[in-house]
């Protein structure tokens, strides 16, 4: 048995990887497709190179990457043992902000931009909780579903990976930036304050359902908050997004009655 090993660019989540897989099987005895680290493992292929990366190709946005060949069980098994190092550990502080570091500028942009509105408005004296944290939904909801929707269709697949609806029906996944969009909107223009409040407070508790399954069973896959701009893998950080926003909404909510 001759193992071959390649790595691959565009996958974003497991249907990435059952579409690669499902393309390769044909032209192979074996096929693992793995996220973390992004890459094929082909047992005893019957098909060069080229053919194998046009196969691929044509499953969708993803590029095959010619390795050096692990072939002698020595060699796959010093693979299989560095590979976890790869993956980043949230205990370690550099990897931790490397890897979150756009999602944290994104929010301390939202978040000064709230008060930073609020002072324009009125001074200092302005700033409240509420609306600080209204501002800060409407610029949440508006930053996120425009990444999202930057490609659609990946976010689809990658949302789909995990989200307990999506799973179920795509079409929700291809809905949810524009429900996420109209959120965003409502919380800006101050429309219907507690219709707004319990939207939010269904639409991502649900959401959290799916992330807190995803990472309670450990599984590497990518975070599509940000759609597939930036690749963050799915954790804890996810879970405090989402269980955030419905704190958040649940407050005001108490508090506008």
């Amino acid at each position: 048995m001759t193992a071959q090993t390649f790595a691959l660019t565009g996958l974003h989540c497991n249907a990435c990887v059952g579409r690669v897989t499902k393309s390769l099987e044909p032209l192979a005895s074996g096929v693992t497709v793995t996220l973390n680290p992004m890459q094929v493992v082909l047992t005893d292929a019957t098909a060069d190179f080229e053919t194998l990366k046009n196969v691929v190709a044509g499953a969708g946005k993803y590029v095959l990457i010619r390795n050096p060949v692990l072939k002698t069980p020595l060699a796959q098994s010093i693979r299989a043992q560095a590979a976890p190092l790869n993956i980043a550990d949230e205990k370690s502080p550099e990897s931790w902000l490397a890897i979150y570091s756009p999602l944290l500028l994104i929010v301390a942009y939202i978040l000064g931009g709230s008060l930073m509105l609020q002072i324009g408005m009125g001074g200092l004296a302005s700033i409240t909780t509420m609306d600080t944290m209204r501002y800060f939904m409407a610029g949440f909801f508006l930053v996120f579903s425009f990444f999202k929707l930057l490609d659609i269709k990946a976010f689809a697949d990658a949302y789909a990976g995990y989200d307990v609806l999506a799973k179920r029906w795509r079409g929700w996944a291809l809905v949810y930036p524009f429900v996420e969009l109209g959120l965003g909107i409502a919380y800006l223009a101050h429309f219907s304050p507690t219709l707004t409040h319990w939207v939010t407070i269904l639409v991502m508790g649900f959401s959290a359902i799916g992330v807190i399954r995803a990472v309670a069973s450990k599984t590497q896959i990518q975070c599509a908050c940000l759609g597939t701009v930036f690749k963050l893998p799915m954790s804890t950080v996810t879970i405090v997004e989402d269980v955030g926003m419905v704190l958040m909404a649940a407050v005001m909510l108490v508090v506008t009655r």
